[in-house]
């Protein structure tokens, strides 16, 4: 791991103070270090470069809802925006889910703008990253989910179907499915999802960020209870 400091955090810097014992410093002057990092991060004259978070796989995030009493999961379909994706993040921290599961190919990597934010989030919210989202939504069936995808054009309502006059506290096992701004599900994950549901706003505004379907479907399905 590679410790980046200015000049002045150098002369503060005390090695003793970090468990690890494979830090590499490195002195760079404050207006350089700034080139070390993605775009949009702050820093104080400090930075680490460390491995990438590769996430888990989707059977450890079943198996860590074993023992939950309501496992919920949230699955972004191609949803690509890091400040969204962080936002969300905190969400699904606040809330308490079990996990969170992207598209490999479809999702940016989980530092820069997306990680500050999260707000430290995307190191609470375990999450998995795989190749097909109908495949995975397959396999979630099969070890006993309910998905729901969330969607403008949805014969339920979100309220309804997983409050009092739907599933109530009988559903342990959710995954909830957002889809990108504008675009939404797309139509294969979409026919993969046992129902698909609408948030209800009566003010005729048609859609909502991202980050904020997230709030209110994660409040339907965890914050009630």
């Amino acid at each position: 791991m590679k410790l980046i400091l200015s000049e002045d955090r150098a002369k503060s810097f005390n090695p003793g103070a970090y468990k690890r014992s494979d830090i590499r410093v490195t002195v760079q002057p404050m207006a350089e270090i700034g080139r070390f990092l993605p775009q949009g991060a702050v820093h104080q004259g400090m930075a680490v470069h460390g491995p990438a978070m590769e996430g888990e796989s989707l059977d450890d995030l079943m198996e860590a809802g074993a023992g939950r009493e309501r496992d919920v999961i949230l699955m972004l379909d191609q949803v690509t925006d890091p400040q969204n994706i962080g936002a969300i993040f905190r969400s699904a921290a606040a809330f308490g889910v079990t996990g969170m599961v992207m598209q490999d190919r479809h999702s940016p990597p989980i530092q820069g703008v997306l990680a500050k934010t999260a707000v430290g989030a995307a190191d609470m919210v375990p999450f998995a990253r795989v190749t097909n989202l109908s495949r995975a939504l397959e396999t979630l069936a099969e070890n006993g989910y309910v998905s729901v995808g969330l969607a403008g054009e949805g014969e339920s309502n979100l309220h309804e179907l997983l409050g009092a006059q739907g599933w109530g506290d009988s559903l342990r096992k959710l995954v909830l499915v957002l889809g990108a701004e504008g675009e939404g599900i797309r139509r294969l994950v979409a026919e993969h999802c046992d129902h698909l549901a609408r948030i209800p706003m009566p003010g005729g505004f048609e859609s909502l960020n991202v980050s904020h379907a997230a709030s209110i479907s994660l409040y339907e399905a965890l914050g009630r209870r």
